[in-house]
């Protein structure tokens, strides 16, 4: 405890609640000129569509807060450049090979990209809501998708510092605070329910079955697939590489395949905001997670294909062989090189194959627990839900243990050259 407060720590988890804070105060900051008391009655009968984005941002679309749009215009953007690195070599170059000079300039596109985003989801949201508009003018249509624009833009730059201050990811920090701020009312709205309903069953089936899903998932988070490896002679000193392995977690892509199915189901209902398009508002309908018939296959199937992506994305098995080859490192039985990316291949497939099938199963919960329930509080986007908040604290967790450990050397550091000093 000591090396606790001592150290930058506290300093650090202060600033990630100021900034978790602030990313909450926009959502209480309305837009002018709109009876916000009639959208809110609408939106609240008018089925899932709106309800689900209105998850993702904590509320603030219900509200008509300035951060309505939430940081869904940069996840919409990273989704966009992250494809296009997969296709475009010079971009995957910038990406990867070109040192952070080249990151910057490629989060300099992605926020280029979250812009354009913003403006066209401001004016849609605008538009969205003109029936409930005191008096709808260009002017009025100008100055509040400025507002929601200036909005999206603060809550990128809040994300990005949280990335620095190295805690967690910013954006599922942000999401995280969003989905938290929306349990107690939650929570309350099953109890109501089932008090209703007048069986004394459901409550404990349903928060029986909350709990083994959060068990379920921190099991599988913390899952790894561990290669054993050899080292050349001169590596192997002091017996250390004798429990030298590589680890693979068998959800390595965590939560962000979920963040970015959830931001590409939310577009229908997006788009749905500019036209009263019959075909527009039928896909809205089919992807409606309050009992849209398209929704559970459709999720399940971007989860599967953005976590097989993702996965690839963060590991390359050509970089990860290389570096193994110039570190002398092998994989028993395999020949370094070509042999060695291969066989990371295969087994990333694997991995990536057990990941779908947990997070396909961990989006069908939801409806399996209503069907025994009949409790419809946490449906659709809850089940993922709840591994982001699951998947965004254990991760915190872990780096905030990685930053104790490290203030617990540097202290052990300044004592031994203190005492050597004397």
């Amino acid at each position: 405890m000591d090396n606790f407060f001592k150290g930058k720590l506290p300093g650090k988890i202060a600033t990630v609640f100021a900034l978790l804070v602030l990313s909450r105060v926009g959502t209480y900051i309305p837009i002018s000129g709109v009876d916000r008391a009639a959208f809110a009655e609408s939106l609240s009968g008018g089925g899932g569509v709106m309800g689900y984005v209105d998850t993702l941002t904590g509320g603030s679309i219900s509200k008509l807060g300035i951060f309505s749009l939430g940081i869904v215009p940069y996840i919409n953007s990273s989704i966009i450049f992250q494809l296009l690195g997969s296709v475009f070599p010079e971009l995957k170059k910038l990406q990867k090979e070109e040192g952070e000079a080249g990151r910057r300039k490629f989060q300099q596109y992605q926020r280029y990209g979250a812009l354009g985003f913003a403006i066209v989801q401001a004016v849609g949201q605008c538009l969205y809501i003109r029936p409930f508009v005191e008096d709808f003018s260009p002017v009025w249509l100008f100055e509040q998708s400025c507002a929601l624009t200036a909005g999206a833009m603060i809550l990128m730059y809040i994300g990005e510092l949280l990335n620095e201050v190295k805690l967690g990811n910013g954006t599922s920090l942000l999401i995280f605070a969003n989905i938290v701020s929306a349990l107690p009312s939650s929570v309350g709205q099953t109890i109501t329910l089932a008090q209703e309903k007048g069986d004394a069953t459901v409550l404990p089936v349903f928060f029986g079955a909350f709990a083994l899903t959060t068990l379920g998932i921190v099991y599988v988070q913390e899952a790894e697939r561990k290669i054993p490896m050899n080292y050349s002679t001169r590596f192997n000193a002091g017996g250390l590489a004798k429990s030298s392995y590589l680890p693979f977690k068998v959800n390595s892509a965590g939560v962000m395949p979920i963040i970015f199915a959830s931001s590409l189901l939310a577009l229908p209902a997006t788009l749905s905001r500019f036209t009263d398009n019959g075909a527009v508002l039928g896909v809205a309908r089919f992807l409606s997670p309050g009992g849209g018939a398209g929704y559970v296959p459709v999720n399940v199937a971007m989860i599967c294909f953005f976590n097989y992506f993702y996965t690839f994305l963060q590991l390359e098995p050509k970089d990860v062989a290389d570096q193994l080859k110039r570190q002398g490192a092998s994989i028993p039985g395999v020949r370094p090189g070509a042999a060695t990316r291969d066989y990371i291949t295969r087994v990333l497939e694997r991995l990536s194959v057990l990941g779908s099938v947990f997070l396909g199963a961990l989006a069908l919960t939801p409806g399996a627990v209503e069907q025994v329930t009949g409790l419809q509080t946490f449906r659709g986007f809850a089940g993922t839900s709840l591994l982001i908040l699951v998947g965004v604290a254990t991760d915190s967790a872990r780096k905030i243990r990685s930053e104790l450990v490290m203030e617990s050397y540097d202290t052990k550091l300044d004592e031994f050259y203190g005492s050597k000093k004397k």
